[in-house]
């Protein structure tokens, strides 16, 4: 069940908070996945900065008008980021941009993971996926969280066979899901 909570276009002001939440959620979905040593270099201050720089050139000069950011607050002007999803054309080669989407990031604090601001944002999401005329939406999680897994898949979700493995460390498996956002024409 959802509660309050609202949805708005990232701001670059909000690059800092963007990459706390981003770390935040790293932490409590690789624990166990990864070794510690990499949590905790994704952890440092060093990181952070660089993930907020990334944040901020992602918000302040996206590759494309169908890259988008949304953020997850509490209430209108609060400015603390309870999550955010990021979004845009397809990138792997076996897809094609011009109609596959692709839901690069999504995240939430921890603390706030019953609230609703997963499903908000992955509504956000699929609104501009169709306004961005993508017929597809992509997305890879980690093999081993199966909590996103079966978010996904509530949502209409579904893998697709494709597999992958991160190098972090060791080797993380990943899973494709997608999802069709209209019907074929």
């Amino acid at each position: 069940m959802t509660t309050g909570g609202f949805v708005r276009a990232a701001r670059e002001a909000d690059a800092d908070g963007l990459a706390r939440v981003q770390v935040a959620s790293w932490q409590a979905t690789f624990a166990g996945l990864v070794p510690d040593s990499v949590i905790a270099e994704l952890a440092s201050d060093e990181a952070l900065g660089q993930f907020t720089e990334r944040w901020l050139a992602a918000i302040g000069a996206p590759p494309t008008s169908r890259h988008r950011v949304h953020v997850a607050i509490d209430k209108p002007g609060e400015p603390e980021i309870l999550g955010f999803a990021a979004a845009g054309p397809a990138t792997d080669e076996d897809l094609w941009p011009g109609t596959d989407g692709e839901l690069y990031e999504l995240h939430v604090l921890p603390a706030c993971s019953t609230a609703g601001h997963d499903e908000r944002l992955l509504n956000a999401v699929a609104d501009t996926f169709a306004e961005d005329g993508f017929s597809t939406g992509y997305t890879w999680a980690l093999a081993g969280d199966s909590a996103r897994i079966a978010f996904l898949e509530a949502a209409g979700w579904a893998p697709d066979g494709s597999t992958a493995s991160l190098d972090m460390g060791v080797r993380v498996p990943v899973v494709r899901l997608h999802t069709r956002l209209s019907a074929a024409s």
